[in-house]
């Protein structure tokens, strides 16, 4: 005869302290967010940011879509080295340095919360002045001479305007349009470089006589910069009045919020929402560009 089966041991009972082991600290988690938000907030303000370029002002340097990095403590700090604007506007600034001739620089226009890129071509105490598209400083024109004509990809997809108003962004250099022997296409724009008294020197295009080609002598005062834009016909800038979207002549180092150093990437418009789309859309030869001017030695 068979002995009696053991019997079968009881459920075990929930752990209470398991389980409220395996619950979500909410409060934690939170809290966690917020160190790694202001963390990333605090390196965007103090060292370094990206930024987004939306227009054909600095052509053919920095092109729409260009993405790049723009350092923050190069001249100090003020309330425009905040990213997003958090901090309000004022006058101070922190371990204070001035741009140098030809620097690329971020700056809030005096009447609205925008950041802006330019590149300073008078500083504090200078005297500027424009004839005929050519900067005088100080009483004498700085050196610019022409060189072979630029070419930039005709990149059909790439538009430029605010809300509904978009357009191809090179609509305005319609008469510029060539189709290569490649077949390729793109637009070969007019252009000079210009060499600054400290040596450094760039690419600008001036493709047209506008009214900004010529300004009255003005002198630059202090804890102020003169900056315009290397796209010289199409550039809101230190030449243009506040109210027409321009920076309203010189304006304060405390509205400079930074200086451009390289490009990470660019693409040409044809990217969607999709990432898959970005590979396809990238522009060759744009990445890691430096945006320092070079220097040319005295002499050259």
């Amino acid at each position: 005869m068979s002995e009696p089966s053991a019997p079968a041991p009881a459920p075990a009972e929930p752990d209470a302290a398991a389980d409220a082991d395996d619950g979500i600290d909410w409060l934690a988690e939170i809290k966690g967010l917020a160190w790694m938000l202001a963390a990333v907030l605090a390196f965007h303000s103090i060292v370094a940011k990206p930024f987004y370029i939306p227009s054909i002002s600095m052509m053919p340097n920095l092109l729409v879509g260009d993405r790049l990095v723009v350092s923050k403590f190069p001249y100090g700090w003020n309330w425009a080295s905040a990213s997003f604007h958090l901090l309000p506007r004022g006058k101070w600034r922190v371990m204070a340095k001035t741009p140098d001739y030809g620097d690329i620089v971020i700056v809030v226009p005096r009447n609205r919360n925008e950041d802006l890129i330019k590149r300073v071509v008078a500083r504090p105490g200078d005297r500027i002045a424009l004839k005929d598209g050519q900067i005088i400083l100080n009483g004498k024109p700085i050196a610019r001479e022409i060189v072979p004509t630029v070419q930039i990809p005709a990149d059909d997809e790439l538009m430029c305007g605010d809300g509904g108003f978009k357009s191809h962004c090179y609509d305005t250099f319609a008469g510029f349009r060539v189709r290569l022997p490649s077949g390729r296409e793109v637009y070969e724009l007019p252009a000079w470089r210009e060499t600054m008294p400290n040596g450094a020197s760039y690419i600008v295009i001036d493709d047209l006589r506008t009214e900004q080609d010529t300004m009255a002598e003005i002198t630059v005062p202090a804890g102020h910069v003169f900056l315009m834009g290397d796209n010289r016909d199409h550039s809101a800038d230190s030449r243009v009045p506040l109210e027409e979207s321009g920076l309203g002549g010189p304006v304060p180092l405390s509205d400079v919020g930074g200086r451009a150093e390289f490009t990470t990437f660019s693409l040409n418009g044809s990217e969607t929402l999709n990432p898959l789309t970005w590979w396809g859309a990238l522009r060759e030869g744009r990445a890691w560009r430096s945006l320092r001017p070079v220097h040319v030695p005295e002499g050259k």
